[in-house]
């Protein structure tokens, strides 16, 4: 008003006119997080920031991170084996719901042959504590972890490596400014460039499928 008219007002006054007039805008009111009547299955923190294994398939790590340079959002769930930090699974969705990790883990279950006793270890998201995502731990005889409420150096390897891809698979990339199919196949070589190639100092300066068996 005062820019286009020279009419000078108090915001009090334009405030209490646009309400007579009902030309405020209402604002959506927040909610808070609710599971939607699933049941939330919190797991005891059995790695507590112990991220060395004597070998493969004794302790693997999950998280969920957002990847923004496509035109949409895109979801990446990833494992990491704590013995040689190799990405056993990684799946990108479109949304970060249930079925995502679920997918992610029957990845990495079927790649490893279905070991037993291993430790999953991941954060106290909702998709974690879902009883579906628990029941199918359950099912094939793994040991769920979760890392403290707030606590983002109990999940710390994986943190790092989520942190990492972007800088490095994105470097001086805008949001949203790639196509997805771009997006998709930037990420798709970073996985396979971390595995096979980026040599890591925990392992000797090799890559981590070149450290030990598996």
């Amino acid at each position: 008003m005062q820019r286009d008219y020279n009419i000078k007002r108090n915001r009090n006054t334009v405030q209490r006119i646009m309400q007579k007039y009902h030309l405020q805008c209402r604002i959506k009111p927040k909610k808070k997080w609710q599971s939607q009547g699933e049941t939330i299955i919190i797991a005891p923190d059995r790695i507590k920031r112990d991220f060395q294994a004597a070998a493969p398939n004794q302790k693997w790590v999950t998280d969920i991170t957002y990847i923004q340079y496509g035109r949409t959002v895109q979801y990446l769930s990833t494992i990491i084996d704590l013995y040689n930090n190799e990405i056993v699974a990684a799946k990108l969705y479109n949304h970060q719901q249930t079925p995502l990790v679920l997918d992610t883990l029957k990845e990495a279950l079927e790649k490893r042959a279905h070991p037993k006793g291993v430790i999953i270890h991941s954060d106290q998201g909702s998709v974690y504590t879902s009883y579906a995502y628990q029941s199918y731990v359950m099912e094939n005889n793994l040991v769920s972890s979760m890392s403290r409420r707030g606590n983002c150096w109990d999940n710390a390897v994986i943190e790092s490596f989520h942190s990492n891809l972007k800088s490095e698979a994105f470097i001086y990339t805008r949001f949203n400014s790639l196509s997805n199919v771009e997006t998709i196949s930037r990420v798709n070589q970073y996985l396979k460039y971390y595995n096979e190639e980026r040599i890591q100092e925990k392992l000797g300066y090799l890559p981590p499928i070149h450290f030990g068996g598996r």
